[in-house]
Parts: structure tokens; sequence; C-alpha cells
């Protein structure tokens, strides 16, 4: 078969009004006609596969021979418009799970009540609809002394409250079946009506959920989803569950089933806030024009405008490295000014904190905010082995024996064990607590080793001294109490709830510094994750505040087998 004849002159480009669908063309003319890719489409669009691509060369300037062409093009490849036309209608965004337009039911499982005794009211426009199973397994829970159990009954009084509303303001009597106002208690967030399951709904037990035991309260939940759909034709009906296994039974059977987010402080915990910032590079050439600068009670201030200070937040680290490197605090933040003041060098020795120095930027800027009497609040996140516990040990130590700015050591934490429970231990609540406070025995040692002078006597009468001023708390008897002039330490935080977390900052009193301390890679609460925990709760809540700081810790300092394992396994 002969070759074709070179192309003597350009492409031209597909008009609007032209036929998309390419027909064959056996003309000599045609057949070696390429289109030239547009701008709006990708050349892979454009491409068919690698074995049947020929590269498109350039326009010639003069008639090439024919021996040039590396391989006859079939007719058929004048087809492959169709296909660079059409693709920009698949890469449309995809349609949202629920479209925000469409007037929902949202059918709550029973544990999203327990998580969340507020949940009723956080659905906004959107109507709730209670199965009797759901009432049922509430009242199975209302017993105890739990959180679980409180909540329960905290949901079943505002429903009971909610009933008790509509009957007084209806003159011709309740009637539940037309869906009580969720607005009604004073929830003006929440428009949307409360409907119970007043009535048996057809739920075919055998056909809609074969294969699933039928008297189990999830299938049965599943069925009152499954017919409320079938009834409910004009709006969406989802499940709401904060079960994994009920949402994933729900997908199968092709019923909507979402989580619970409304108690999710974050989406990413990457997107959390860490406490300090890096300068870009030219920080000083857009916001230095009208730096201020000044020296008082032993610190240097700075005030700076330009636009990345609105971004900035009170009591922020911000540094830059380099060869003149910049380790500064956010004092104040007004608009597009902020004023910052450099640190304390807790990297040198003649800074230690109870023999404690720094060893990188990030305890650096943990030791600057405990150390600093106007701080209240602390929060101090970071990976195993960061030195977390150590540091809050040497700052409240320093505090209370050298400066004497507190009188005590408070110590507490959330007694979730990481494996099987071991039963009930004897003893005071200190002697209960005690074998939960590992890791404070640990680093006592390590602060006791650094004391100077006295040998093994001297080490002895420091150890006891300390013991006398740390006392170990347990959370169940904090409720009511007060601390004045404590230096509170609450570890393992990113096991406790926000309502705990709560419980536990409102009990500081006059004088007391609260230091919450966790990891949230390492929950063991089964109820909670990194963007539910507590401490990923307050972090976000006192980002900004005067007496409030924040500190991330990013690298391992107990040894190079714990850095090694923390990043291996």
């Amino acid at each position: 078969m002969p070759l074709p004849k070179a192309p003597t002159k350009p492409a031209t480009l597909l008009q609007p009004t032209d036929d998309l669908i390419a027909k064959p063309n056996r003309n000599k003319k045609s057949s070696g006609r390429g289109l030239a890719p547009q701008e709006d489409i990708e050349p892979s669009v454009i491409a068919g596969p690698a074995e049947r691509r020929p590269a498109l060369p350039p326009p010639p300037q003069a008639p090439a021979p024919a021996q040039t062409a590396p391989f006859p093009i079939p007719p058929q490849t004048a087809a492959a418009p169709v296909t660079a036309v059409r693709r920009p209608a698949m890469l449309r965004e995809p349609r949202r799970r629920t479209d925000p337009d469409v007037a929902k039911t949202f059918v709550l499982d029973t544990n999203v009540l327990m998580h969340d005794p507020s949940s009723l009211f956080r659905f906004e426009e959107h109507d709730i609809f209670l199965p009797m199973m759901t009432l049922e397994e509430l009242d199975n829970h209302k017993k105890g002394v739990s959180e679980v159990a409180r909540n329960v009954r905290q949901v079943t009084r505002s429903l009971d409250a909610m009933i008790e509303a509509i009957a007084d303001a209806s003159s011709s009597g309740l009637n539940i079946a037309e869906g009580i106002p969720l607005s009604v208690l004073g929830n003006k967030e929440a428009t949307g009506r409360l409907y119970f399951q007043t009535q048996p709904l057809e739920i075919e037990t055998s056909s809609v959920i074969e294969g699933l035991t039928v008297g189990k309260a999830d299938n049965q939940i599943l069925g009152v989803v499954r017919a409320l759909q079938a009834k409910q034709k004009d709006r969406l009906v989802v499940l709401v569950s904060k079960d994994i296994n009920i949402r994933i039974k729900a997908h199968a059977l092709g019923l909507p089933a979402e989580d619970y987010f409304n108690d999710q402080v974050i989406d990413d915990a990457d997107l959390l806030y860490s406490g300090a910032m890096q300068l870009p590079e030219g920080f000083w050439d857009s916001h230095g024009k009208r730096l201020e600068s000044w020296q008082q009670g032993g610190y240097t201030f700075y005030r700076v405008t330009g636009p990345l200070c609105a971004a900035f937040h009170v009591n922020q680290f911000v540094y830059e490295d380099g060869a003149s490197p910049l380790y500064a605090l956010v004092q104040e933040v007004q608009g597009r000014t902020a004023v910052l003041r450099t640190l304390r060098d807790f990297t040198h020795a003649k800074n230690s904190v109870w023999g404690i120095t720094a060893r990188n930027r990030e305890q650096n800027f943990a030791l600057n905010l405990l150390m600093n009497p106007d701080v209240d609040f602390v929060t101090l996140l970071g990976q195993a082995g960061t030195g977390k516990t150590l540091l809050a040990l040497a700052s409240g130590l320093a505090q209370i024996l050298e400066t004497k700015i507190y009188n005590e050591i408070i110590v507490t934490r959330a007694t979730v064990p990481l494996g099987d429970d071991i039963g009930f231990l004897p003893g005071t609540e200190e002697e209960k607590m005690q074998p939960w406070m590992g890791a404070l025995e640990d680093n006592l040692e390590v602060l006791n080793r650094g004391v100077d002078g006295g040998g093994d006597w001297g080490r002895s009468a420091a150890a006891d001294l300390i013991r006398t001023r740390i006392k170990i708390k347990s959370l169940n008897f904090m409720r009511g109490r007060t601390f004045i002039n404590k230096f509170l330490i609450i570890d393992e935080a990113q096991n406790l709830t926000p309502k705990q977390m709560k419980a536990l900052i409102t009990r500081a009193g006059p004088g007391t510094k609260v230091v919450c301390m966790g990891n949230i890679a390492q929950i063991d609460s089964p109820y909670l994750t990194e963007g539910s925990s507590g401490l990923t709760y307050v972090v976000d809540r006192f980002k900004g505040w005067s007496h409030g700081g924040h500190v991330t810790l990013q690298r391992g300092e107990r040894s190079r087998l714990a850095d090694f394992a923390t990043e291996a396994l």
C-alpha cells in the first residue's frame, strides 16, 4: 500500500456547528489531516493508546517526501475528536451525597443521642425521626452514673419537656403524629420538626433485610429507614449513626447513611492549630516598612504591619531560621498590625528549669508558655517521647519551690486502659490512681536525678519534698471542687470528651494554671476520634485567647530506639 502524501497546510479547527460524529472519508486529501489540539483540551484526551498514537509534526514549510511518514493512518482515526469534545462533560464536579436543596428526614440511631444529648437541635431546618427501637434502647441505658447514662437521661428530659411544651401550647389537644417543632424549647437554629414512630411501619423483614437477624435493634432501625423511604417519596430519608457497621449495612442495602459530624472540631488532624508559624521568605521586606522596636522588661518588642499579620493569633509563636534566627511570640494583633516579643532562651543552661533545658525549638516554645504566669491555660500535643510530662512537671516544681507562684501540683488523667481491664484496685483514691501514674514516677526520677548537692541523702530529701507538693486526683471526684493557686496537670487528655474537659477546666480558681497534654494519635477511648476528642476541642476553642497558648511538639527526645520505633512501627 503506498504511503499517503504529507500535509501541505495547517489543520483547521473544529467549529461548534460542525458534526460531532466523524464520517469515514476515503478522500486522499483528508486522510492525512489531523485536528490541532485546542487550548482547553488536554493532549492526553486527544491522543489514543501509545501504540496507535503518531506524533503530530508542525506544519511543514515545504512539501516533504512521502517516505517521511512513520506509518499509514487509517481512516477511522478521524473519529478521535469525538472523545476530545465529549470529555469535558465527564469531568464535572461529582454530585454531593445529599443535595442541600432537597428536604431531608434524619433517622437518629441511639448512639448519636448517647454521644451528644443536644444532637436533636443540630440539624437546622431538617426533620428528625426517632424509631421506637431508639426510645427502647434509651430506656435500657438510663441507669447508672456513667457519662452515657447521664446523656441518656438528659435526652429523655429534653423529649419530655418538648412534649409538655407543645401540649400546653395546643388548645385542641396533643397530636404528636403531626410532629413537634424543634424550636419549642428556645433552640432558634433548629427549625425542623421531631417525629416519633407512632404506628407500626410495614417493614419487609424477609425481602428487604434478607440474611439479617430480624429481632436485632440495628436491623429494625434499617427497616424503619427503608419503610420511611418508601412512604415519603418527596423527601430524602438519611440514617445518622456513630456505628460504622450499621452504616455499612445501610449502604449495602442502598440506604443513605451518614456519620454524626457536629461533634467533629476538624475534619483532618493535620489542619489542627499547631501554635507556631514559620515566617515566609521576604517577610521583613513586605512587613518592615513601618517597623517599630523597643525594649521593655528584658525583652525586645517589634511592631510590624502587613497582610500576614491578620492571620496571626495572640500567643502564637513565629520563627525564622537562618544565619540570624528569630523566635518571637505574638503579643497583640490589631487588624494588619501585630506586636511581636522575643523569647527567653531555655536552651541555654543558665535558663534551665529544675535542671531541664529545651532540646529543640518546640520545647523552648513550650517552656516559654509554662513559665509565663500570665498564661493560665496551656495545651501540649505531641507523640510519645517529646517531653510533654517532663516539661510540665519541671516548670510546675520550679514555680512552686523556687518562685512560689503556686502552692501545689495536682495531677490527673483519664483512666482508659490500653489492654484488658485488670479489675478493681484496693486502697485510697491516691493508691488507686498510682498504677495509672507510671509516667509521673518516671519523670520524677529524672527530675530528682538532677538535684545537686547532698549526694544520695540530698536526693532522697528532695524526693520526699517533691512528693509532698504533688497530689494525684481522680476525675471521678472533680465535680464541685475549686482549685486555688494550683498547678493542674491533665495527662492523657486525648481520651476525654469535650464535656469532661469543660468540667475539669472550670475547676480552676484564682491563680490556677491548667496544663492539658496528650497525643491525639493514641486515643484509647472507643467513642472518640481525633476530630471529636476533648483535647482537640479545647485547642481549637482557646486559640487566640490572650491568657492561653498551645504548642505541638514535633521531635521525640526519649531515645533513638523510641524515635525509630515511632517512625517504623
